[in-house]
């Protein structure tokens, strides 16, 4: 709103100073703080009215040091969270951007959804909440949207870049077409030529490739909106993991739409220029800010909890985020502990069950699962047990500098596949 305003002002008024506030860096710089200081501001209040209300999160006994005594610490924090990241992006972000307005529909969203499931569990005193068929109905949704508005839009476009090599086979420059096009390609790491075009996989349709191309695409944006949110959700089991885990890919995605949105950078690294995408730095800037003003209350001992209202949110932010700049495929190294912990779960299960109906007794890989529990919980299981080697349990404080660190390495590596081809 400030943006338009200033914008409309300097356009009839030439008011000095103003194309420093209509700077993009100016612009994110100012929306961390101001998330900063709203987590902060409002975090208090909030928290006070949560504990007013009763709203705590219910805590089962599951055998670890401190577990106990988070009994009835607030949940729903994720309100805090939410609040923070909407009210700089609706100052300070170009509204009329298309990706801009596809951040705040998933902000809302999937709070929403985040924000029934914890309503649900607080009023029937239970860890069910919103059924699990609910909540990905509305995944599939969000999935639907982001699919079908960058198909659709006449924003959501890019220009392709292409080499021009020289006698001893050396990138001398990178050109880009003439006009911008709606296309299905997409970054994938680690090759030589990095775009990939989904309609690639239809090559046998010939004039049709295209269009299979776009519905590839819309179902891999559903696919990615459902995997990220839920494995955030899992990651979100210790105080301060997810939160800091979010800080960190948010300067990550920050970084990747600067450079995807601005013609010179894109052009130096011979990625695809995404004209539009630069004005997400704006939102990224909201997304850390609210975060690491989160962290001050979360971190432990945490005063509130994100609850699904939290989670659900930053895992479709994380999800709509990569799949607007066109760093989807990224997502396994970008949110690997996030994918670690989700790939936990669904082999602790899997192995339960295998082992339960071939030997009459489930067994376990892990001895809790997320696999943050894992490290926690220590004692013998999976290879431990079988060398007779117990597993140290690591405190939660240090487990989760330890998750951050790691965080940091695959955020870097995500950063410099850019250029390792």
């Amino acid at each position: 709103m400030l943006y338009h305003l200033i914008h409309y002002l300097d356009k009839y008024y030439d008011i000095p100073g103003s194309g420093m506030f209509l700077s993009i860096s100016f612009r994110t710089g100012l929306a961390f703080i101001l998330a900063l200081l709203v987590s902060t501001m409002i975090g208090r209040k909030i928290i006070d009215r949560l504990q007013l209300l009763q709203i705590g999160e219910t805590i089962r006994d599951l055998g670890m040091e401190d577990q106990l005594q988070k009994k009835g610490t607030p949940t729903m924090g994720g309100i805090i969270i939410i609040f923070s990241i909407l009210i700089p992006t609706l100052l300070l972000a170009d509204l009329t951007n298309i990706y801009t307005l596809l951040m705040i529909i998933t902000c809302v969203w999937m709070g929403a959804i985040g924000f029934l499931d914890d309503y649900l569990k607080i009023k029937y005193r239970n860890k069910e909440g919103l059924k699990g068929r609910f909540k990905i109905v509305g995944q599939i949704g969000l999935g639907l949207i982001v699919g079908l508005t960058l198909y659709l839009s006449p924003d959501a476009v890019i220009r392709e870049n292409a080499e021009i090599k020289g006698e001893n086979a050396r990138v001398e420059n990178v050109l880009y077409a003439s006009h911008d096009v709606k296309s299905t390609k997409t970054t994938i790491p680690f090759m030589k030529n990095n775009n990939l075009d989904y309609a690639d996989a239809f090559k046998w349709a010939g004039d049709q490739a295209q269009k299979y191309g776009w519905i590839l695409f819309v179902l891999m944006a559903i696919f990615i909106v459902t995997a990220v949110s839920n494995s955030a959700n899992l990651t979100d089991g210790m105080d301060g993991l997810a939160t800091g885990s979010t800080a960190i890919i948010g300067v990550t995605l920050g970084i990747l739409a600067y450079v995807s949105g601005n013609v010179n950078y894109a052009g130096y690294l011979n990625i695809m220029y995404l004209p539009g995408t630069g004005e997400l730095l704006i939102f990224a800037g909201s997304l850390i800010g609210a975060t690491v003003g989160f962290l001050w209350y979360n971190s432990y001992p945490a005063q509130v909890f994100m609850g699904d209202t939290g989670s659900l949110t930053l895992g479709g932010i994380i999800a709509t985020f990569s799949i607007a700049i066109h760093k989807e495929l990224l997502i396994p190294v970008l949110c690997g502990l996030f994918f670690v912990e989700s790939i936990s779960v669904i082999v602790q299960r899997f192995y339960f069950k295998y082992t339960k109906k071939r030997f009459g007794q489930g067994k376990r890989i892990f001895l809790m699962t997320p696999l943050h529990h894992h490290f926690q919980k220590g004692g013998k299981s999976g290879i431990a047990a079988a060398i007779n080697k117990p597993w140290n349990p690591v405190h939660e404080s240090k487990l989760v500098v330890r998750f951050w660190i790691i965080g940091i390495i695959l955020a870097a590596i995500s950063i410099i596949t850019l250029k390792i081809r």
